[in-house]
């Protein structure tokens, strides 16, 4: 998760820093596992407080004292500390994020083969005492713990109606980028549909735009225009043709440098939370919940649990040797 992934805005290359400035090195696993307990303070505060010592008389880098020293220098400096403490911590949750999904596919690969041959003994197990018994309740047993290990569905069927002649569905791809998925409501939209769409693509037709900048803000406005179409939805296509006939949003007015400084603190604390919530996550997970019970020697604990499913596969294999004889 780069910074720029994260939409974490770019900051100055830690080649161009001072050494005493780089940030620290990246932490141990376990280090990562336990990084979101220990920052409770947003980075905004961490980045006050700092800024605050930065002023008093015992500074130590021969800046101004005290008062003397511009409201604006103090905010910059707040600014900067907490930059390099949201990098730490986003060190330390990507740290761990990277392991928890190493961890998920290593264990699925390795373990993966023993757990479904524990399924299938199950099913085997319960089929031989149903046949023995005969029992209405057994039989029910058999059959779910043979429902368990069913083959998996072919491709075809898992990707029915998610593939069109452009690859993925707009409703597949909704829901890979975590959007909320609207499936048309009809074949062919209402006849208020296409009206209006017809109208907006009159109006907003990228061809009509004199530069470029004017041709990628309606190239990006039809875009949301054909979806809203496709999927029929009228009241959408209502608010788009409400937001064409308002025009280009006004550009703000310039920041002072305290409101850019204020404002880029504020974003840090916000990115700071984000980030708390994912660590929460990762730690409550199954799989980070198993890492965290081996943060020094994970690839220890997956060797672990496979010793123990190989018991429990032989514990199996013996009693469905009895249940056959």
């Amino acid at each position: 998760m780069t910074h720029e992934a994260a939409g974490v805005p770019p900051t100055r290359n830690d080649d161009d820093r001072p050494d005493d400035a780089r940030p620290a090195e990246p932490q141990t696993a376990s280090e990562a596992t336990d990084a979101p307990d220990t920052s409770d303070a947003s980075a905004g505060e961490a980045g006050a407080a700092s800024a605050a010592s930065a002023s008093s008389p015992d500074s130590s880098d021969g800046g101004p004292q005290g008062g003397d020293e511009r409201p604006e220098a103090r905010l910059a400096k707040a600014v900067q500390v907490a930059e390099q403490a949201l990098i730490e911590f986003e060190i330390a949750v990507e740290t761990f994020r990277v392991e928890v999904e190493n961890f998920s596919r290593l264990h699925h690969q390795k373990l993966g083969p023993m757990y479904a041959r524990l399924d299938e003994l199950d099913a085997q197990i319960a089929e031989a005492r149903a046949a023995r018994t005969g029992d209405p309740e057994d039989l029910r047993k058999a059959k779910e713990a043979r429902d368990i290990v069913m083959p998996m569905p072919g491709v075809d069927e898992l990707f029915h109606d998610w593939m069109d002649s452009d690859g993925l569905s707009p409703e597949a791809s909704a829901m890979l980028t975590e959007q909320p998925v609207r499936p048309p409501k009809r074949v062919r939209p209402s006849e208020e549909a296409r009206r209006l769409y017809r109208e907006l693509a009159r109006k907003a037709h990228p061809d009509l735009a004199q530069d470029e900048p004017e041709r990628e803000r309606r190239d990006e406005f039809i875009t949301r225009v054909n979806a809203a179409y496709g999927r029929g939805d009228v009241e959408l296509l209502k608010e788009l043709a409400a937001e064409w006939a308002a025009g280009p949003a006004k550009p703000l007015p310039p920041l002072s440098e305290s409101e850019e400084l204020y404002a880029r603190l504020e974003w840090l604390s916000r990115r700071k939370e984000l980030l708390t919530v994912l660590a929460k996550e990762l730690e409550e997970s199954a799989i980070g919940s198993m890492l965290r019970m081996a943060p020094d020697d994970p690839d220890q604990l997956l060797e672990d649990i496979g010793d123990q499913l190989l018991g429990e596969v032989s514990r199996r294999e013996a009693e469905l040797a009895e249940l056959v004889q």
